[in-house]
């Protein structure tokens, strides 16, 4: 079968295929504006809290305004027992709690340090460290204020006692996340793992749709078959992909420092790699919606195991190295040197280099697999 007829055909089979129309459009498309929506705020705000008073004194109070004044919790409850706050917390009023001890004022005034107890739900580990902040920035301000006033009435000048308190000041400047926020730590590199996953999951349905029946994919060799599929669900994949790191990275305020070329220059292993994991997938699953199951449940271990939620280092080492052979490992880490870091094309060599290598292995894999379905 020639060439242009078999472009033809392919063209005409994946248009003319909704599951696999779904797939490559609307889950690229729906999860671009799906995923960063948790995110949109970059920081949980306003976290509920109760507060439990047991001091009662003038300097107690003050601290409650200050933790209400914070921008991460808001106080809602005062509750005069810590059963009742904990009540509160269990029926969900509440996400989290403060108990001012009893003796707090006395013992600022004789120099010594209370203890503020703090509770939350660490399972939900963005709401429990925001309110962890929020109270501790709180009471650390209080803290601050009452060294400095105590030595003031000790006569020491204010501006002495500031600096006596904090020898040293920070000035914290984020270098690679400027907002502190989920959305440029998270999407950039999530953004990479969709488009690898859907791209398989397309490639994948189209070879288990076609396993059953003869038709054009019949009449054309494995290699010939092989390339133009890749070379139509590529062509696609690199429009979806400047739709994602260009106006998806723009609407969400994404950093954008990669040049152009750069980024096509590493898209295309990328998506070659990717594909053929799919064409892979399809030929040895003895049913089609296996390729969608199997792509979803190694979602989540690609995603932890590629180095940028983890550190690298607190990783196993067999699942490292089981990382290694999927392209998204290489490519998130790549996408986010160059576009998010500034890095330039000498700091993802090795990566560039084992993006090729996995392509080349997974389409040898890929046609030995289709190969032995022809038979």
């Amino acid at each position: 079968m020639k060439l242009p007829l078999l472009f033809k055909a392919e063209l005409k089979a994946l248009f003319q295929n909704p599951v696999v129309l779904l797939t490559v459009f609307g889950g690229v498309i729906f999860y671009s504006f799906l995923y960063p929506l948790p995110y949109s705020h970059q920081t949980p705000r306003e976290q509920k809290i109760s507060v439990v008073n047991l001091d009662m004194s003038q300097t107690s109070f003050k601290l409650e305004r200050m933790v209400d004044a914070t921008p991460q919790v808001q106080v809602i409850r005062r509750d005069h027992t810590i059963a009742a706050a904990h009540q509160a917390f269990l029926n969900g009023e509440v996400s989290g709690i403060l108990v001012i001890p009893e003796h707090f004022y006395k013992e600022l005034l004789l120099g010594k340090s209370p203890t503020l107890s703090y509770a939350g739900d660490a399972s939900y580990f963005l709401v429990y460290g925001t309110i962890v902040e929020g109270l501790a920035q709180a009471g650390g301000t209080l803290a601050a204020q009452t060294k400095v006033a105590k030595l003031v009435l000790d006569g020491e000048p204010l501006s002495q006692a500031e600096n006596h308190y904090a020898a040293t000041k920070l000035n914290l400047k984020p270098t690679f996340n400027p907002r502190m926020g989920y959305v440029d730590y998270v999407v950039p590199a999530v953004f990479v793992l969709i488009l690898q996953q859907t791209m398989a999951m397309a490639s994948g349905l189209m070879v288990g749709t076609q396993k059953q029946g003869r038709g054009y994919w019949s009449r054309a060799s494995v290699g010939k078959l092989m390339l133009v599929r890749v070379t139509v669900l590529t062509v696609i994949y690199y429009l979806l992909s400047m739709y994602y790191f260009g106006a998806s990275f723009s609407m969400h305020g994404v950093n954008q420092l990669a040049q152009a070329g750069e980024l096509l220059s590493l898209l295309l292993p990328f998506l070659l790699a990717s594909c053929a994991i799919g064409l892979w997938l399809g030929a040895v699953t003895p049913r089609r919606e296996l390729v969608t199951l199997v792509v979803l449940i190694s979602s989540m271990p690609l995603i932890f195991s590629a180095g940028f939620i983890w550190p690298v280092e607190s990783i196993p080492q067999p699942i490292v190295w089981a990382s290694q052979l999927f392209p998204s490992t290489a490519a998130i880490k790549s996408f986010l040197t160059l576009n998010q870091m500034g890095g330039n094309w000498a700091d993802i060599r090795w990566e560039y280099t084992l993006l090729w290598l996995q392509s080349i292995g997974w389409f040898g894999v890929a046609w030995l697999s289709l190969k032995r379905i022809r038979r």
